[in-house]
């Protein structure tokens, strides 16, 4: 269960989830990471969630309900303490969101039109507690984003982690001699 070192975007995802209840940044942030590990699936069911909810939030029912039903399946196969967090209460409280919302979608949208499910932020409980320092300590580093996100647009923290991922790639393209780009395949990192 304890991991000596976390990933500090994980971390920070924890904080834009729990303490701002950010959904888009921590979606911004755990992009990030997941893409650095390989598309690993426990990262992108943590994506998942938080886009869900982002999505709940927003009033996309049916958007939340796919990615929210999505990270459970992705998720509802991990370690019940996986990466610090308290996994199995994570995915049932997401498993219940997802129903909810499923159950709003069958009923129509005349029905969502008048009674809309009820949203509520869900919390990740950290149950490692080097993690739950770990996040501690990072949370006055990290600025809150005011106002969140609430429309597709994405945001100048995205843009310039985008150039920052983009100059590593050229990089390690250029120290493997590897410097041309083949046609189309920008964008596709």
């Amino acid at each position: 269960m304890t991991n000596l070192s976390y990933e500090p975007l994980y971390v920070t995802y924890l904080v834009y989830f729990n303490r701002d209840r950010d959904y888009f940044e921590c979606h911004e942030v755990l992009e990030e990471l997941w893409l650095k590990l390989d598309r690993d699936p426990v990262y992108k069911g943590l994506l998942q969630i938080a886009v869900g909810l982002y999505h709940f939030r927003n009033g996309n029912f049916r958007g939340g309900h796919m990615l929210l039903d999505s990270a459970v399946h992705k998720l509802e196969h991990a370690s019940p303490q996986a990466l610090g967090i308290n996994m199995a209460k994570l995915v049932n409280e997401a498993r219940a969101c997802a129903r909810q919302l499923a159950e709003a979608v069958v009923a129509g949208s005349e029905d969502l039109q008048h009674q809309p499910p009820g949203f509520r932020d869900l919390t990740i409980e950290i149950v490692d507690p080097v993690l739950r320092q770990a996040v501690e300590e990072a949370s006055p580093s990290i600025t809150a984003n005011i106002p969140q996100q609430r429309g597709p647009r994405r945001g100048e923290k995205h843009e310039q982690r985008q150039q920052a991922l983009e100059a590593s790639v050229r990089r390690r393209q250029a120290a493997d001699g590897s410097c041309s780009a083949s046609p189309g395949t920008k964008g596709t990192m």
